[in-house]
């Protein structure tokens, strides 16, 4: 087990000045839980990339937004691929043809409602990943209740903060594609491990103008052992974070599977595909 802050394999160097790597792939996901895009550049504010998490689909039933982080009722919320079209959103299904609220609400088997405003208070259940594993995606198991974007003031249906990074090294270390963990940046590096861990607390520059603080690692659920479109069922996304990546998130919380870190936004920029991520403090 590793505590917070701890960095577990081997990292670049962490003086102020340091580049740590680059931006290899961008991605926004316009409502949450559903599949995303990837775009070539993108402004970034206080409430992340452009589009990012902008939507989401309220379960009308029992008043709580739709996250496959409740698999039981929401994996198949990772069927269907929301991009950004106009200012607005775009939404298919796996065959590819454009659907809308009722549809999804006939396929998933609940009423939802997409919505673009976050209520105070708004919050996801989110199943305990181990008792996921152990019994399987349709097993009635313990879940908690999470309230949304504690760290994301400006609005969006965030997690925690308005950016998730993740380096390729963790992507090796875990085995598990980019998409399963819903990252904004893919960070090219060059260390092995989950180097990412040594950049909690710390600033980052990405490019000429954007400023990040990195404010804690990205506790993991079941989601990325989950289908992803054509990706199958990944178990072990979870269990390598799990045995090799425990951390305590943030203080008062039990040690975690992580892979990634979230960020807030210190001063808002433009972010383009190649550019340098560099630690400033």
């Amino acid at each position: 087990m590793t505590a917070l802050g701890a960095a577990p394999g081997t990292a670049l160097g962490t003086a102020p000045g340091t580049v740590l790597g680059t931006v290899e792939r961008l991605r926004r996901h316009p409502v949450k839980s559903l599949l995303g895009e990837d775009v070539r550049e993108s402004a970034v504010d206080g409430r992340g990339l452009a589009g990012d998490r902008a939507r989401a689909l309220l379960d009308v039933t029992t008043g709580r937004i739709a996250s496959a982080k409740h698999p039981r009722l929401w994996a198949g919320l990772l069927r269907y691929t929301a991009v950004t079209v106009d200012g607005g959103v775009s939404i298919t299904g796996p065959d590819g043809r454009a659907v809308d609220e009722t549809d999804l609400s006939e396929a998933l088997g609940r009423k939802v409602a997409l919505i673009a405003e976050r209520a105070p208070g708004a919050s996801v259940e989110r199943s305990v990943p181990e008792e996921v594993l152990a019994h399987g995606i349709d097993a009635e198991v313990d879940h908690t209740v999470t309230e949304l974007g504690r760290a994301a003031p400006d609005g969006g249906f965030f997690d925690f903060a308005p950016l998730h990074l993740i380096t390729t090294s963790t992507l090796h270390a875990t085995g598990a594609e980019a998409e399963r963990y819903r990252p904004n940046l893919v960070i090219h590096t060059a260390g092995e491990g989950y180097v990412e861990n040594a950049w909690v607390g710390r600033e980052l520059a990405v490019g000429p103008a954007l400023r990040l603080r990195i404010v804690a690692p990205s506790p993991r659920c079941a989601v990325p052992t989950l289908p992803h479109g054509p990706l199958p069922h990944h178990p072990d996304a979870l269990r390598t974070p799990a045995t090799h990546n425990r951390l305590v998130p943030l203080p008062g919380m039990p040690a975690l599977p992580c892979a990634g870190v979230y960020a807030t936004v210190l001063t808002p920029g433009h972010i383009t595909l190649g550019d340098e991520v560099t630690l400033l403090d």
